[in-house]
Order: structure tokens, then C-alpha cells, then sequence
């Protein structure tokens, strides 16, 4: 049965239909590719970054990661910024934001320069843009004056976000690289330059496969690869950590700073994860490349269901609540353990759990050769849930009896047991 919701959200005063955005990529690179998002319903568009260096692309530029079958887990791309003539792009920019008043529009811009960034936010408020968002994040361009070589150094940073804030009265979006030990730094330099809010996080530096015969990465470009960008479902932890900080950091919340989630979301989940962080909205490519446009309707069909079996009205009432409650490590509770239980009626015997407690925990499963089933020995069990997590089977080992270490004090209300999911 069909569920209807508010999914409309407020990011930085622009009124937003639902919080589903494409990410600067290739799935919004010209006005015919937008326009079918639009159609198919997505809430906007942060379009395939500009910039007055047009890019020289090579070719193949893609890879990608699987596991025993599974479609992609992750997604390598060699890609830079848009490789069309930048008065073509603000055209495209316009006609959409004239034929869809309704839809956000997002100019994605990137420079090497002061002027070069004051010349780029003055098309983008020529074109008639809702937001603007510079990049400073993309890892694979062919100049250290840009991408993620910026984004690294809180200073420029914060010089390129006041170029364009000095030219421009629409509010303004800095873009993140995750290739930093630390994000908050640069986020708090752009913030300092006056963004109104960040996106986080753009593509991580990696070499996802070799290939054998030509002895390079994958994928080969006249026998030679390089590093470059990793995206897909395999970044969205990386993804979550950063937004986390993002969104907990006092600085950014003084000022007001909003945060727009990107990394590895592909369902409806995913999206509504990056809602409890914190995020106003969330951004999307690599699933669209393997999927398309028409998931944005699972997503929003999706949250709608969650929404409406918990009573929330709006998104406002539940984005950044799981935030709270993720805390430093020094501060979780040690106190107890939570020892699993084993379904024996739906157990397979497939003996996973042993082999994994075994050889990559502490020895605390014996097998049952006559039973062909697992048998818990509590006394050796540190309740670190290994089993769990290996067990094909959903919900054939769930968390059981609470244990409390010796010498600590038994609480009357039992810790909240974690849920498994698949």
C-alpha cells in the first residue's frame, strides 16, 4: 500500500520538494540528463562540476569491486570535472532552472585561482542558480591549483570560499575530500570563509584491482593507470564517520553550518542514516549509474513507510536524533557482556560461527560433530558477537543472556540489545 509523506525540507532557506539530490558526477553532466531526473523525481541537482579549465578526459576512466557475485561494492572513476566548453554549462544551468522553478538547482564550480572562482560564481548567479558549491575535493584532476590538493589546506579554503562569497549573495556549499586525517579542519576554514554549509564526502583515493598482464592498475590506459576516486556502497562507513564529525562539530553548529551527506547511498536506508546524522539532504551518483534515475521512488517510498510506522510528520522531526547518541569510545559502558543465543531449529550447520570464533575470536564455540551444531561455552565467550555477524542465516544468533563483568555492579534496566539486519 501506497504511504504518503512531507519529505520537504528547508536546506539553507531554499525550499526542497524531498531530500534527494544527484551529486556533482557524470549522471548530471547536461540539460536532457537533469531533465529526466527532474521527471523521474528528484528533489535537485548539484550539476556536474565547472570550471574554466575543461577537462581532457582518458580512456577507459572506470573500475569497479565485487564480491563472490554481488553487483558492485565499489566503483573507481578516473573522471575530472566536465569536459564541455563552460558557457555551455551555464547555458544548460539556466534552461533548467527556467523550466524547472520547482526543482534546486546547484552550481558546482571549481577554480585555480581568486578570479578564476569570482568569474565562476558570477555565472552561476548570471544562470540563475538556487546554491553554489565549490569543490574542493575532486582526487583525480591533472592540477595541484585544484581538487582534493586544495581541499587538504584549511587556508585555501577558506581564500577560495571568500572569493566566491565576496562576488555572490547566494549562499554558498564547500565540498570535502575524505583523503585528509581529519576533516573538520578545512570544513572549519570554509565556514570561517562564509559557507552557509558543507557536502562531504567526494570520492577516496584508491587503486581498486591490478590487472595481471600489464602489471598496472586497473583500469589500463595504454598500459598505465593512475589513482584516483572510489565510490559506491564500500565508502558509505568511511561516508557516515565524516558526516558524524561534521555534524557534531561545536564550531560548525555555533555557525549554523548545514551538512549535505554523500558516499555509497542506494537505498532508502542508506539516505535515511545520513538523515539521523545530521544531514539536510543527501546526494547520490554511483547507484544511479548502475540502477538509474527511477530509484529515487524506492527512496521515497521507502522513508515514507518508516516514517509513517514511527508517527513522524516531516523529516524535521527525526534528522540528527541518532547523533546523541554516538559517542568517544572512553565513554561506552564496559560494564557488561551479552553472550549470543543459537536457534538450533533454524541452524544449517554450515559451522561458520565455529570456524570464525576459532580462528578469528576467542575459542568460545565448541562443534557438536554428532549434532552438527555450534555449543556456546560461556566461560570462554567475551560477548564480542563475531558469530553473529558471520551467520548466514537471519536471526539463527541473536543477542542473549546479559553478563556482568566481576566487580561491576548490575543495573536494573538491561543495556538495549543490537539489532541484526541484513
Amino acid at each position: 500500500m501506497a504511504v504518503k509523506k512531507d519529505l520537504s525540507i528547508k536546506y539553507m532557506g531554499v525550499e526542497c520538494e524531498n531530500p534527494f539530490f544527484l551529486s556533482s558526477s557524470p549522471v548530471g553532466g547536461n540539460y536532457d540528463m537533469v531533465a529526466k531526473c527532474f521527471e523521474a523525481g528528484w528533489g535537485g541537482v548539484f550539476f556536474k562540476t565547472v570550471g574554466i579549465f575543461v577537462a581532457d578526459e582518458c580512456s577507459p576512466r572506470f573500475d569497479n569491486n565485487g564480491k563472490e557475485g554481488l553487483p558492485w561494492i565499489g566503483f573507481k572513476n578516473m573522471e575530472q570535472i566536465s569536459d564541455k566548453p563552460t558557457e555551455q554549462n551555464f547555458e544548460y544551468l539556466y534552461r533548467l532552472k527556467r523550466d524547472y522553478p520547482d526543482k534546486v538547482v546547484v552550481a558546482s564550480i571549481m577554480g585555480s585561482s581568486v578570479s578564476e572562482w569570482k568569474a565562476l560564481a558570477k555565472m552561476s548567479e548570471q544562470a540563475g542558480v538556487d546554491l553554489i558549491e565549490g569543490n574542493f575535493s575532486c582526487p583525480q584532476m591533472t592540477s595541484h591549483a585544484m581538487g582534493s590538493d586544495v581541499g587538504s589546506d584549511p587556508a585555501l579554503v577558506e581564500k577560495y570560499t571568500k572569493a566566491v562569497v565576496s562576488t555572490t549573495s547566494i549562499p554558498f556549499i564547500a565540498k570535502m575530500t575524505p583523503n585528509i586525517t581529519t576533516i573538520e579542519p578545512p570544513a572549519r576554514g570554509a565556514a570561517k570563509g562564509g559557507a552557509k554549509s558543507i557536502s562531504a564526502i567526494n570520492t577516496v583515493k584508491s587503486i581498486t584491482n591490478l590487472d595481471l598482464d600489464s602489471l598496472t592498475a586497473l583500469p589500463v590506459v595504454d598500459g598505465k593507470s593512475s589513482i584516483s576516486g572510489y565510490s559506491g556502497a564500500a565508502v558509505r562507513p568511511i561516508a557516515l564517520r565524516f558526516c558524524a564529525n561534521l555534524c557534531a562539530d561545536a564550531e560548525l553548529r555555533r555557525k549554523g553550518i548545514e551538512i549535505s551527506g554523500i558516499g555509497g547511498i542506494e537505498t532508502w536506508r542508506d539516505a535515511l542514516e545520513f538523515l539521523l546524522l545530521g544531514c539536510r539532504n543527501v546526494q547520490v551518483t554511483t547507484a544511479i549509474m548502475q540502477y538509474g534515475y527511477r530509484i529515487v521512488d524506492d527512496m521515497a517510498s521507502g522513508l515514507a513507510h518508516w516514517m509513517d510506522e514511527r508517527g513522524y510528520r516531516r523529516l524535521d522531526d527525526f534528522i540528527g536524533q541518532a547523533l546523541p547518541n554516538i559517542i568517544p569510545a572512553e565513554d561506552l559502558d564496559r560494564s557488561f557482556q551479552i553472550l549470543p543465543a543459537f536457534n538450533t531449529k533454524t541452524c544449517v550447520g554450515c559451522g561458520r560461527c565455529y570456524v570464525s570464533c576459532f580462528d578469528g575470536a576467542h575459542q568460545a564455540i565448541e562443534w557438536n560433530e554428532r549434532r552438527r551444531r555450534p555449543e556456546l561455552d560461556k566461560d570462554k565467550c567475551v560477548g564480542c558477537h563475531l558469530c553473529l555477524n558471520v551467520c548466514p542465516v537471519k536471526d539463527c544468533i541473536t543477542p542473549g543472556e546479559v553478563r556482568w563483568k566481576k566487580g561491576r555492579k548490575a543495573k536494573k534496566q538491561p543495556p538495549v540489545m543490537q539489532v541484526q539486519f541484513d
